[in-house]
């Protein structure tokens, strides 16, 4: 715990605090924010959050503000612009996985909803642990595992049990603050 009281993950980067105290854990009921979250989750697969949320606003303006209509419609071109964009994370695979995932996502959205799809898994209520220490928190669940299975059956990709274990509790589907954190509370 920091003298702060908040989880000890976001150390004192002003960034990631701001990220950490206003965002992290907050329930995400917005379709198409939910599935930004869930892209940039899987950019971050091999690297540091950090990484990520310094480079968030570029990732947002190379992928047309995550419209996944937009996005789905994409193809080489566009992938070569995006491995040209130093701005953000340049791998070939996870970008390709993006368009991929814009087009599961506006089927997934057409059938039933995005947000409601995910949410379902915890039937619309947001999950409360009670870590007391960061050792304890796991790393992925058995649900995060399931919801991974299936996702990767509506076509998505690169959103295996971890990645999407830390994007439920970014998004708020779990509450993972430790006990200690001032957040806790607030989001419970």
């Amino acid at each position: 715990m920091s003298d702060a009281g908040r989880c000890t993950w976001c150390g004192t980067d002003p960034l990631y605090v701001a990220y950490h105290d206003t965002e992290w854990g907050v329930p995400e009921r917005d379709g198409r924010a939910l599935w930004e979250k869930l892209v940039l989750d899987g950019f971050q697969a091999g690297l540091s959050w950090i990484t990520i949320l310094r480079k968030r606003d570029a990732f947002r303006a190379a992928f047309a503000g995550f419209h996944p209509e937009v996005i789905a419609r994409w193809g080489e071109d566009d992938i070569a612009r995006l491995l040209a964009d130093p701005g953000i994370v340049r791998h070939r695979g996870k970008i390709e996985a993006t368009i991929g995932n814009a087009r599961a996502y506006l089927a997934i959205e057409e059938k039933t909803g995005f947000a409601p799809f995910i949410w379902r898994y915890v039937d619309d209520v947001p999950l409360q642990n009670t870590w007391a220490d960061q050792a304890s928190v796991p790393a992925q669940t058995a649900l995060s595992q399931a919801l991974s299975k299936d996702l990767g059956r509506a076509g998505f990709r690169f959103c295996g049990p971890t990645i999407t274990y830390a994007w439920m509790q970014a998004t708020g589907i779990v509450n993972d603050h430790l006990t200690s954190c001032h957040r806790h509370a607030v989001l419970r």
